[in-house]
């Protein structure tokens, strides 16, 4: 007869089988912990990155991050003001030099745009000085069109335009000096580089123009954006006549007592020697 079913084997057997069952049953619960350990750093880690990307996201506040939309939305609920030294409606007429000078000379530029910056760095003195001279004065109109490039996008324009605002509220010298050293080519950023969206940037430039330079209501006007409704008044009048359909196709763009100075796409000049020629080809007597 065989021993295999006899009660002490089957004892053994069972006793057996219940240590297998321990021995699995511990190894299973120490995989299950290994497992969840492992979830808990994965989610750890995923945690630190989605804090770093909101960080980064959140962070700088009008420092190169204020899109043009939020911009507009609240420069439009703020109380306009027109700065000193305008005219006409809203403030967006700025006529700078001898009233009584014969001739106008229209001066159309944004402030992002780099060929502007290239004139401003290759003709704006002949400008300036014929502006003292009384040979003509000069009707600026500001633009923001960059702005709302879908390529690049940002609101660096129309803050640029309201620090000018304050600049001209100082003085139409202090407005002049300043445009001249925002376009400078050791402060103009490239104009994919949204930098003069940032307030810090516009008084870092600001500084270097004696008149601003330390200057404590222009700071503020500056800060407060007490320009910036009126910054897109300026904006609207400068897109009724620049344009695919207008005289003026884009930026910078010159017009002397009405008449276009510049190439076939209406793009002013950027020797000074074909500037002065084309001023003195149409120059009123």
């Amino acid at each position: 007869m065989s021993t295999r079913n006899n009660p002490q084997n089957k004892a053994a057997a069972r006793e057996r089988l219940r240590a297998e069952r321990e021995r699995q049953a511990k190894k299973d619960k120490a995989r299950r912990k290994i497992l969840v350990g492992v979830g808990v750093v994965a989610v750890l880690a995923i945690a630190a990155g989605v804090g770093v990307v909101v960080t980064n996201a959140t962070s700088g506040g009008k420092n190169n991050k204020v899109t043009s939309e939020d911009w507009v939305s609240a420069a439009k609920k703020a109380e306009f003001k027109a700065p000193a030294n305008t005219s006409g409606d809203k403030g967006t007429t700025v006529v700078i030099g001898k009233q009584d000078a014969k001739n106008t000379l229209e001066v159309f530029e944004d402030m992002r745009c780099p060929i502007c910056s290239g004139f401003e760095q290759n003709v704006g003195e002949v400008v300036l000085k014929d502006v003292k001279d009384g040979k003509y004065k000069a009707q600026y109109r500001i633009g923001t069109f960059l702005d709302r490039n879908p390529m690049i996008k940002g609101s660096g324009s129309k803050n640029a335009l309201s620090a000018l605002g304050a600049a001209l509220n100082v003085s139409p010298e202090a407005f002049l000096e300043y445009k001249k050293a925002l376009f400078a080519q050791k402060n103009h950023p490239d104009e994919r580089d949204d930098a003069f969206s940032d307030d810090g940037k516009l008084l870092d430039v600001a500084a270097q123009v004696p008149a601003l330079k330390g200057n404590a209501a222009f700071e503020k006007d500056v800060k407060d954006g007490t320009y910036d409704k009126w910054a897109l008044a300026v904006s609207d009048s400068f897109d009724t006549f620049v344009g695919p359909d207008k005289e003026i196709k884009g930026t910078p763009g010159l017009k002397l007592n009405g008449k276009v100075l510049g190439d076939e796409r209406g793009q002013a000049p950027q020797a000074p020697d074909m500037f002065k020629t084309l001023v003195e080809q149409n120059l009123k007597k």
